[in-house]
C-alpha cells in the first residue's frame, strides 16, 4: 500500500490484494504460514497445486499471470503486455514481498535477483518482462526514491521507455 501511495496509485494501494481475505486464500495463509516464504508454496508442496494461488492470480491484475488469454491465432494461452498501472503495482508488490520474507537482509537488489533467478520471467510477455527488468534494475542501482519518482513521472504518464524513444 505504501509503495502504491508513493507513486500516486491510491486506489490500487487501498484495494491491493483484498482477495487474500477470501476464505480460499485466508485459510490457506493461516494453515501454511511460515513467515519466510509464501504459504502458497507450502500448499503447493503439500497438495501438488495451490488453490489459493490460482484464486489470487485470477483476481489481482498486478500479477502477470492475470494477463493471459487464449490466442485466436495459435489456440494456446499466451501472455499479454500488462498495462502500466499494474506493472507499477507489480514492482511495489515484489519489493514488499522481498522486504517481508528477507527482513533485515533486504536490499534494493533483492527483487531483481529474485526475478532473474526464477523461471517466471520466461512466462511473461516480452514487453512486460523488459519493462519489469528495467524498473527492478533501476531499483537495484539507483534506489527506491529515484525509481519511485521515475515510475510516477514517467511510467504512469505513458512516456516511452528508453528503448522506445527512437522507434
Amino acid at each position: 500500500m505504501a509503495g502504491c501511495f508513493r507513486v500516486g496509485l491510491y486506489w490500487q494501494g487501498l484495494t491491493h490484494d483484498l482477495s487474500k481475505y477470501s476464505p480460499t486464500e485466508f485459510l490457506t495463509g493461516a494453515k501454511y504460514y511460515q513467515g519466510t516464504r509464501s504459504p502458497n508454496t507450502a500448499e503447493r508442496e503439500d497438495k501438488g497445486y495451490s488453490e489459493a494461488w490460482m484464486h489470487h492470480k485470477g483476481r489481482n491484475r498486478h500479477h502477470y499471470e492475470y494477463w493471459t488469454d487464449l490466442s485466436l491465432e495459435t489456440k494456446k494461452y499466451e501472455s499479454l503486455p500488462m498495462p502500466r498501472k499494474y506493472l507499477a503495482e507489480m514492482v511495489m508488490d515484489r519489493r514488499a514481498a522481498c522486504i517481508t520474507y528477507q527482513g533485515k537482509n533486504y536490499t534494493d537488489g533483492a527483487p531483481l535477483k529474485y526475478l532473474r533467478n526464477s523461471i517466471e520471467r520466461n512466462r511473461m510477455h516480452p514487453q512486460t518482462r523488459q519493462e519489469l527488468d528495467y524498473l527492478l534494475e533501476m531499483l537495484a542501482q539507483k534506489g527506491e526514491k529515484e525509481t519511485f519518482c521515475y515510475i510516477k513521472r514517467h511510467v504512469l504518464k505513458g512516456k516511452p521507455f528508453p528503448w522506445e524513444e527512437n522507434v
